[in-house]
């Protein structure tokens, strides 16, 4: 079974069960957000954003499916760019209930794999803050090499915070 695939619309309704129930989890990964962004009209407005950037070629917004196929969280290549750049940017969050079983190692290396051979990418980078162990750990087992640290990269919980930069080649480029 595929790991992920690109939201849909209906999506929203999932999404918003799972941004409630995992939002103190999530907050400190994240930015501040307004309260309908935690709702299915929130989630849904949210996703037509994401697909419209997709329609341009700029993002790839995607679903994590767990085993029975429900969704378990979001993974999006964004800040897509061609010519002699040819990178993206990867970020992705999971469901609290369903981590370190493998699916965000799973979603992050097929999001990769589709990077490479479909979108014709030679680099995708993805930070982290640097206290987030699981999420660096993820993306070493996905074959990401740590390369920096950038002070003041994204503000996040609602103030700016440094980030380790990893980065993953496509070495068949």
């Amino acid at each position: 079974m595929p790991r992920i695939r690109l939201v849909v619309p209906h999506d929203g309704d999932a999404l918003a069960e799972l941004q409630q129930r995992n939002r103190e989890y999530l907050a400190p990964w994240e930015p501040i957000r307004g309260e309908d962004y935690f709702s299915a009209a929130g989630q849904r407005a949210d996703i037509g954003v994401v697909l419209a950037r997709h329609a341009r070629g700029k993002t790839v917004p995607f679903v994590i499916l767990d085993d029975d196929g429900s969704v378990a969280g979001r993974l999006t290549l964004s800040g897509i760019v061609r010519g002699a750049f040819q990178s993206c940017s990867m970020g992705y969050w999971l469901s609290e209930d369903r981590t370190g079983r493998g699916l965000a190692t799973e979603a992050v290396s097929s999001a990769v794999a589709h990077a490479f051979r479909d979108l014709g990418l030679h680099r995708v980078q993805a930070e982290t803050l640097p206290a987030n162990g699981a999420s660096q750990r993820v993306l070493t087992r996905a074959g990401f090499e740590r390369y920096g640290l950038a002070r003041g990269y994204l503000k996040i919980a609602g103030r700016w915070q440094d980030h380790v930069m990893f980065q993953r080649l496509n070495e068949d480029a």
